[in-house]
């Protein structure tokens, strides 16, 4: 009963484990040209429908108030967009004389260029009760991303423009007029854009395990899983620090937001962008790889340390009202 329990709550991660599964039972199903017709389905409707589905959900009230914390987002987006990727960049230097797959090198670099997700990063940050810091700038994990593509910049750019930037303020606009009723009602947007993902990953293993000259060796999957877990906790204790110092200015809360949103990877807009800015690549689905090993990882390590957070955060704000002097 516990396990059915489990399942339910972890729908999306069993999903990736069937998706990728179907498509190894039948990869013709979802290949390029094939009934899905994922060049169409996927390429613009399937990720449309993600960024419009973003567009209804994202509070932009709730945006706007927190930009006033700008030293917050100005040092999560530095970590996340140049820090984050930097370091994996330097790091894949020395892996790259070792036997590690490229490809999944290559979707190791792809991981330190995402944003962080609006959707765990807050989740996480809430069950602790610190503040959101999330501000997702697309146009820059294009800059990190473009370079290694083989799809021309001008091509990427009016594809991301018509399938995540229009549908994005499409949804907005739509939001405004039925706001009253989005908010009484409440759509499963999460679960509706989770399942719209779930067929992207799909067709990326469909056309992988058509392709018969792509092989996926279990040490480099194995010695890839070590690094995202190590990567992750490194790069959790390395922002609470700077976050911590005497001088930083960042409260508790603060700090449980910055370790969080810092270190977070978003999932759904990654794969859907991947999925334009590699378009027709055959090592898509092993560039895809890091990045489905890292989202569950993230909420996995997240989940265990949210107690322990929690304590710390606690105490040192019982800490910061005992010290204020009483007037």
């Amino acid at each position: 009963m516990r396990l059915l329990e489990r399942m339910r709550k972890d729908w999306f991660m069993v999903g990736i484990v069937l998706a990728i599964a179907g498509a190894k039972l039948e990869p013709s199903i979802g290949v390029n040209g094939g009934p899905l017709k994922p060049e169409i389905t996927v390429s613009y409707i399937a990720v449309a429908t993600i960024f419009f589905n973003s567009g209804l959900s994202l509070k932009t009230e709730e945006l706007t108030s927190a930009l006033v914390h700008l030293k917050l987002h100005l040092f999560i987006q530095i970590f996340t967009l140049a820090f984050f990727p930097a370091t994996i960049w330097l790091f894949l230097q020395l892996l790259s004389i070792t036997p590690i797959n490229e490809w999944l090198l290559k979707g190791l670099q792809t991981v330190g260029c995402m944003p962080p997700p609006v959707s765990s990063a807050v989740i996480l940050t809430k069950a602790v009760g610190g503040n959101e810091g999330i501000v997702i700038t697309p146009l820059l994990l294009l800059l990190f991303l473009g370079s290694s593509s083989s799809v021309p910049f001008t091509s990427i750019f009016s594809q991301l423009f018509m399938t995540v930037v229009v549908p994005l303020i499409i949804g907005q606009i739509v939001r405004r007029y039925i706001k009253d009723w989005l908010e009484r009602k409440k759509p499963p947007f999460g679960a509706i854009s989770s399942s719209v993902l779930l067929m992207i990953i799909y067709t990326t293993f469909c056309d992988t395990f058509s392709n018969p000259n792509i092989d996926l060796d279990k040490f480099s999957l194995v010695l890839i899983l070590l690094i995202i877990f190590s990567i992750q906790l490194s790069f959790m204790l390395l922002t609470f620090i700077f976050s911590t110092r005497n001088n930083s200015g960042f409260t508790p809360a603060d700090t449980v937001a910055i370790i969080f949103c810092s270190t977070h990877k978003s999932l759904t807009l990654g794969i859907p962008m991947l999925k334009i800015v590699f378009a027709g690549h055959e090592h898509l689905s092993l560039i895809s790889v890091p990045l489905l090993i890292y989202h569950p990882a993230q909420i996995l390590l997240g989940s265990v340390l949210v107690p322990t957070i929690k304590s710390w955060m606690v105490s040192r704000q019982k800490g910061v009202k005992l010290m204020r002097p009483t007037v």
